[in-house]
């Protein structure tokens, strides 16, 4: 079955920061836009920042996975193994904020993979990941 693209929309406090940061530092191009939600092409995947002055501040709940303290709610995607260090060389070069620093999560085992995680301007977590064996993303 081929993969279709997902629709998600994410709360953002500002929408100038939203632009800068899944814009300009991801590179995602902009789509439709009204006063208050901006469409970006996320890899692929239709991602809309919906206006809401509150979205700042929410409170971070974790869970551990492989000795990290991973943010709930978190999304983002899986990329080609090469496109994942290219992006996290990307990211370390604008002097990015991690919430989990680029890395080798389950080394040796099933499911063995390079993720990182980090926050945007109004505090949503993402997390984008890439494995050698694409066939092991949903492995047990």
């Amino acid at each position: 079955m081929a993969l279709q693209p997902f629709h998600l929309a994410i709360p953002v406090h500002d929408l100038a920061a939203a632009r800068a940061f899944y814009g300009a530092l991801f590179g995602c191009p902009e789509g439709r836009s009204a006063d208050e939600w901006v469409d970006f092409d996320f890899f692929g995947h239709q991602l809309v920042a919906h206006l809401d002055p509150a979205a700042r501040g929410r409170a971070a709940h974790h869970n551990p996975v492989d000795g990290h303290d991973v943010p709930v709610p978190h999304f983002g995607v899986v990329l080609e193994w090469r496109d994942w260090q290219a992006l996290a060389d990307r990211l370390r070069a604008a002097g990015t904020a991690f919430v989990i620093e680029p890395g080798i999560r389950f080394r040796g085992l099933t499911g063995e993979q390079a993720t990182m995680f980090l926050r945007d301007p109004s505090g949503n977590a993402l997390e984008f990941k890439a494995f050698r064996d694409p066939s092991q993303l949903f492995a047990r």
